[in-house]
């Protein structure tokens, strides 16, 4: 199927439910085809297994504690207030 593209602005929920259904939709300007509406191919859903990686590592009691400062910097960058230029 084609359409123009005021067509397609128009009638964009119908045309996107037909290309979900299998039918491919061909967006023309002045006869000229320039786009193609096709249903995306749906993704294998996977399960999650919870507790997968239990006893593979430990997270450290101090994994939430404040960085140091020369690892704070690295990441904002310099402390404007602690410049020594004007």
């Amino acid at each position: 199927m084609q359409v123009n593209i005021y067509e397609a602005k128009t009638r964009l929920s119908e045309l996107v439910e037909q290309a979900r259904q299998g039918a491919t939709v061909v967006i023309a300007k002045n006869g000229t085809p320039l786009a193609k509406l096709v249903a995306l191919d749906a993704a294998p859903k996977r399960k999650i297994i919870f507790g997968l990686m239990k006893g593979e590592f430990e997270i450290p009691d101090d994994f939430d504690a404040p960085l140091p400062d020369d690892v704070l910097a690295m990441f904002e960058g310099p402390d404007p207030a602690e410049s020594s230029t004007p």
